[in-house]
């Protein structure tokens, strides 16, 4: 083993292990201290693992430099042992980092939250170590003629795909959070860790010692923006209104009456005016939430849902920050107000106890909806 690759591998181990350690030690102090909004008072309990999972990813990284070193002290780092148990540690770590998206706000749709994806990913994840292996016995650990390693081409697609979602996860959440440069240099640094792996396909790309300098500021920098998304999310949930100290009153067609301590809002009154399809799609989320039960505490928001699109949603958002002309930094988010339950469906986030509906508008209300389903909810 050289002296270039002992002092990779000992500062991989090293580095993985320490950011490991921090993030995890952080998730916990913010499950902690934030329990009562992670959870809120759902009958099904949802914990954010995100960061849990990240921090697990990185102890594979601190197992794959572990088995590496391993590998060059007992001189079998060109076996086809070697080479199997490595792509089986980069294949569990990015499903790690694929389960860490699942709770990204900002991840891509078809991921964030969605049970039935997460199943089809793991399918696309299982296949990819059955190639792999089978590529692996095949082809052997060697390159070819041309210089390609086809037994690493299926973990390679499968790190393109994962790292194209983390881009996009990480430029959103920071964008969206007011820190537009980390959003850049994020993206730059997962650039950084895609062209990384590249050497593991494509032996003439770079020598040995560009690829490892290239891997520790890869892996440095992304540990660093792990961190600084754990900081913008302890920001983001100190900020967040607690739902039981949020109130909304229905006082008549278009008009409410709310009360959000946290961003300075109390018993404001809002008249929707015009926007008549924005104030019942919030009266609709409001009986929901104060007479029903379970799943019927929720509303459909999809096509064939009872609301369209999410937009419908972020509408709400929009006038209530218009009309209240509220200043940038105590302006409501969509997720102040509603939560994500999963598989397309929202609740509102205030407590049954502080929502308010006059009686007379609750009556018309009813005569005159489509959806039976609110007569049954308010018997």
């Amino acid at each position: 083993m050289t002296e270039v690759a002992e002092f990779y591998i000992l500062s991989h181990i090293s580095i993985s292990f320490i950011g490991a350690v921090l993030l995890i030690a952080l998730w916990y102090n913010i499950r902690k201290r934030f329990k009562y909004i992670l959870e809120e008072t759902d009958i099904e309990k949802r914990v954010d693992k995100g960061l849990l999972y990240l921090s697990f990813a990185m102890f594979i990284w601190v197992f794959s430099g572990c088995w590496a070193y391993t590998a060059n002290y007992f001189s079998f780092s060109e076996s086809k042992v070697f080479q199997l148990g490595n792509n089986l540690f980069s294949i569990i770590n990015n499903l790690l980092l694929l389960l860490a998206l699942f709770y990204f706000y900002y991840a891509p749709k078809f991921i964030y939250n969605n049970k039935k994806n997460i199943k089809k990913i793991f399918l696309v994840i299982l296949l990819t170590a059955i190639a792999t292996l089978a590529l692996t016995f095949y082809f052997g650990n060697d390159y070819n003629s041309n210089g390609i390693k086809i037994s690493g081409i299926p973990d390679l697609l499968l790190s393109g795909f994962l790292c194209y979602l983390l881009g996009i996860s990480f430029y959103r959440t920071f964008a969206q959070r007011g820190l537009q440069i980390v959003a850049v240099i994020s993206t730059g640094v997962i650039l950084l860790v895609f062209a990384s792996q590249l050497q593991e396909v494509y032996s003439h790309l770079m020598n040995d010692f560009t690829n490892s300098f290239i891997r520790i500021i890869a892996k440095t920098s992304l540990i660093s923006i792990f961190l600084v998304l754990a900081t913008t999310w302890v920001i983001r949930l100190a900020s967040m209104p607690k739902p039981n100290e949020m109130s909304i009153r229905f006082l008549d067609w278009s008009l409410v009456s709310i009360s959000i301590p946290t961003k300075q809002i109390i018993d404001t009154s809002i008249d929707f005016g015009s926007k008549t399809t924005q104030y019942k799609n919030l009266l609709k989320i409001a009986i929901r939430r104060k007479h029903g039960e379970g799943e019927s505490q929720s509303i459909q928001v999809s096509l064939g849902g009872e609301i369209k699109n999410q937009t419908y949603l972020t509408r709400i958002i929009d006038n209530i920050n218009v009309i209240l002309q509220l200043d940038k930094t105590q302006q409501l988010e969509r997720r102040d107000l509603f939560t994500f339950i999963g598989e397309g469906r929202y609740r509102l986030r205030m407590i049954p106890e502080n929502i308010s509906i006059d009686e007379a508008l609750l009556k018309e209300f009813l005569e005159n909806s489509e959806n039976a389903d609110y007569k049954v909810l308010t018997q």
